[in-house]
């Protein structure tokens, strides 16, 4: 194999693969704390007659977390959702291609594209650690804003291994298997 190196690209696809895997799986538990944020808010406000602007943005938070940090799990795990009708139909080497074409062609340049255009704008929120825009908000929207880099990072990540795992299917290669890994997706699941 001349052009990728089979060992250290199954080596690399690995490392990105569980750390997408495991950021997921963490990031998945904040959606029974957004469920159970959410009783405590209409209970509050129904049961009680309290509001609180910070409990309200705290579900914005943490719907930001999930959305933006799973991102990269969900492609990982193919769980997105795919317009393409023939892209089923496709032996695996067609698929290899489509996947490994989409990723260089569309997901590497829009998520650099974010990432170099929500920098300023991350930064600029730093600079003034900004807050909430509301009264008795949180005070610390300069950290929801850090999660859009993070998730442009998170996804060129995901979207580098699944283009050398491409290559490595189209190359005759198959990638190692990580059997802790694989053990736990099958028998551990995920929320």
């Amino acid at each position: 194999m001349s052009a990728i190196n089979r060992p250290v690209s199954g080596h690399i696809v690995n490392i990105i693969d569980t750390f997408s895997e495991y950021t997921g799986r963490a990031v998945s538990w904040l959606t029974i704390a957004m469920m159970l944020l959410s009783c405590v808010i209409v209970v509050l406000r129904y049961g009680f007659n309290i509001g609180s602007v910070a409990l309200q943005e705290s579900m914005t938070y943490l719907h930001a977390t999930v959305f933006l940090l799973a991102a990269a799990y969900t492609f990982k795990n193919d769980g997105h959702v795919r317009v393409d009708i023939f892209y089923r139909e496709y032996s695996p080497e067609g698929k290899a291609w489509v996947n490994a074409l989409g990723n260089l062609i569309f997901l590497i340049p829009m998520c650099s594209f974010l990432l170099i255009t929500s920098w300023g704008y991350v930064a600029n929120s730093w600079a003034i650690l900004e807050g909430s825009p509301h009264a008795n908000g949180i005070p610390a929207l300069f950290l929801l804003k850090s999660l859009i880099p993070l998730a442009a990072i998170t996804l060129i990540l995901q979207a580098i291994a699944d283009t050398l795992r491409s290559f490595l299917l189209l190359t005759g290669n198959t990638l190692p298997a990580d059997k802790e890994l694989e053990e736990e997706q099958h028998h551990g699941g995920v929320l």
